[in-house]
C-alpha cells in the first residue's frame, strides 16, 4: 500500500479541488435544505491557493489527489480570551480513503502551519446532524461547542 502524504496545494491541482467543492456539497446537502438547487460554490479556491492567511492542504497517495482541507485565520471577536483564530474548512476525503485517518492528517498539518503562525484556537463548523463528521472531528480532538440554530418562515 502506497504512503499518504499532506502537500500545500497548488493552482495545478485546482480540478481536482473543483470536484472535492462538489463533494462536500454534495455530502451536505441532505443536512441543509437552505442550499439552493442548482449548481453552487462554496469556496473561492483561487483565493485559497495565493493568499497569506490561508493554508490549503492536500493528502496525497501515490499520484493522486485523495483529500483536502484549508486554514485560514481569522480575527476574533473582542470579548473572547484569544485575538485570532484558525477557521478550518473544505475537509474532504475520497470515498474510498476514509476510515484511514486521511482528515486528521490533515488537521494536523493545518495545527502546525496555525501554531507556527502563533494561533492557540482552532475552529470549525459541522452540521448537528452530520453525526459521521461529528465523530471524526471529535476524534481529531474537536469538542462539541455551540449550535446555531435558524428558522424560516413559517417554522420551515
Amino acid at each position: 500500500m502506497e504512503s499518504i502524504f499532506i502537500r500545500k496545494a497548488r493552482l495545478s491541482d485546482m480540478d481536482t479541488l473543483l470536484q472535492f467543492e462538489q463533494g462536500v456539497i454534495t455530502a451536505e446537502r441532505p443536512f441543509d435544505k437552505t442550499l439552493r438547487d442548482e449548481s453552487i460554490h462554496y469556496y473561492d479556491l483561487h483565493q485559497l491557493l495565493t493568499a497569506q492567511h490561508i493554508r490549503l492542504l492536500v493528502a496525497q497517495c501515490g499520484d493522486e489527489i485523495i483529500g483536502s482541507g484549508y486554514a485560514r485565520i481569522e480575527t476574533a471577536k473582542p470579548y473572547l480570551k484569544h485575538q485570532r483564530y484558525a477557521y478550518l474548512g473544505f475537509m474532504y476525503v475520497l470515498p474510498a480513503y476514509r476510515g484511514r485517518g486521511v482528515n486528521k492528517m490533515i488537521i494536523d498539518t493545518l495545527t502546525e502551519w496555525a501554531t507556527a503562525q502563533r494561533i492557540t484556537e482552532l475552529r470549525l463548523e459541522v452540521y448537528s446532524d452530520n453525526e459521521p463528521a461529528l465523530k471524526a472531528y471529535e476524534k481529531a480532538g474537536f469538542s462539541r461547542h455551540m449550535i446555531e440554530m435558524r428558522m424560516g418562515p413559517k417554522g420551515e
